[in-house]
């Protein structure tokens, strides 16, 4: 009992390292506002590529990688996958430079809830009544905040969707995730390589050493909080792990307000509001679900 209750408040450190740190995202970021967003991406790459590198050869588990490669069917699912998180890495990075951090916080808020939507349409996967409840109020605040706003609140979308696809693939492809990491990465790094050669040799240096720490540094903040998370996880029931990740896009919003100044509008308060409400229900049913017994469940 003693040594399950060491590894539970092991897991909670690991999971506030990784959530923390993922909130704390935006403010590394803004420090590459002057550089642009596909450069970015393509240095998060090639530094991702390398860290993970060190980290796998460290672990000695580069076979696991190879067997990877073996099997031409899941490479491709991995380009895709691969594809979508550039894909998303991108999107957060401009939204960051252009000051649109709300919104990449409700993007990762309705995240949750589009996986529910995904699961069902993709896995089959029934929603109960409290479940149907979140995604109205997650689709009200939406539909509210695009009305106010006279357009779609394309960059939360984006990010949520793009973020839920991804982890449906991720789902079911049978790859651990360190692992399934690099080969994304490894798979886009011949574009990326290509992208900063034909920029040439001298826009490393344009922006300042200083500059040039931090695109070093984007391998580890893509790469750090992934193990600090695989390590909760491990250690910790996934649906209490689940809870952690509200704090992330808890994180962006106070920062985006009170750090940054973007404007909270009331058509924000709104759409926030119903999305917290919806969580609040889905987590609600989730405690409830995992607290009857199988014979129930079934």
């Amino acid at each position: 009992m003693t040594d399950n209750k060491a590894e539970f408040r092991t897991g909670v450190a690991f999971a506030l390292a990784a959530f923390l740190s993922w909130g704390f995202v935006p403010v590394y970021f803004k420090q590459l506002s002057d550089v642009p967003a596909v450069e970015v991406l393509a240095h998060r790459i090639v530094w991702s590529v390398l860290f993970l590198g060190g980290y796998i050869a460290v672990r000695d588990s580069f076979r696991l990688t190879f067997d990877i490669f073996r099997d031409w069917r899941l490479v491709g699912w991995l380009v895709l996958s691969g594809a979508l998180v550039a894909f998303n890495w991108l999107i957060f990075v401009w939204a960051v430079a252009h000051d649109h951090i709300i919104e990449t916080s409700l993007g990762y808020f309705i995240n949750p809830l589009v996986n529910v939507l995904l699961g069902m349409v993709f896995l089959d996967e029934r929603l109960r009544p409290l479940q149907w409840a979140a995604v109205t109020l997650a689709f009200m605040g939406t539909l509210y905040l695009a009305l106010d706003y006279g357009k779609l609140p394309w960059v939360a979308l984006l990010i949520a969707f793009s973020f839920a696809f991804y982890g449906l693939i991720r789902k079911r492809l049978p790859v651990k995730p360190v692992q399934g990491l690099l080969v994304e990465t490894l798979l886009m790094l011949p574009a990326a390589l290509v992208y900063l050669i034909w920029l040439g040799p001298g826009t490393f240096e344009a922006f300042g050493g200083v500059t040039d720490g931090w695109l070093v540094g984007t391998g580890l903040v893509t790469a750090l909080p992934l193990l600090w998370f695989i390590n909760a996880a491990k250690r910790m029931p996934y649906s209490t792990l689940g809870f952690f990740q509200y704090l992330t896009p808890s994180m962006s919003l106070l920062l985006a307000v009170f750090v940054y100044d973007e404007a909270f509008t009331l058509a924000y308060a709104v759409a926030f509001g119903s999305i917290w409400l919806g969580l609040l229900l889905f987590s609600a049913d989730a405690v409830a679900w995992h607290q009857r017994s199988p014979k129930a469940r079934n």
